[in-house]
């Protein structure tokens, strides 16, 4: 293939969106799991048992807070790309109907 020739795998671009689907599952089910076990609640009744101050059990729930607006932030990047990615095969897709009608093929490659 010469460099300025374009290429797109189909096969290779759909197999890359529902990687990152499932990225974006996965880190979906660990951000609930640490919310469950690091939100405020949590936090809260952990420090019941001790004699901690209030500023360092709010320091606590405001890290834990932080962090999972993070990984939801990362949770709806990776699901945008993954939107992204399906959207680009399903144009290409097109497009390569579309050019080989032009060329005299019927859809699904018959003449």
């Amino acid at each position: 293939m010469a460099d300025d020739e374009a290429y797109y795998a189909d096969g290779a671009g759909r197999g890359l969106a529902k990687k990152f689907e499932l990225q974006a599952y996965d880190l979906r089910a660990y951000l609930k799991k640490f919310e469950n076990e690091t939100g405020e609640e949590a936090i809260s009744d952990g420090f019941g048992l001790l004699t901690e101050s209030d500023e360092v059990r709010n320091a606590y729930i405001e890290y834990s807070t932080s962090a999972a607006s993070a990984m939801k932030a990362v949770h709806e990047h990776l699901d945008a790309i993954a939107d992204a990615l399906r959207k680009i095969n399903k144009n290409t897709e097109v497009n390569d109907e579309d050019v080989a009608v032009l060329f005299g093929k019927g859809v699904g490659g018959d003449k």
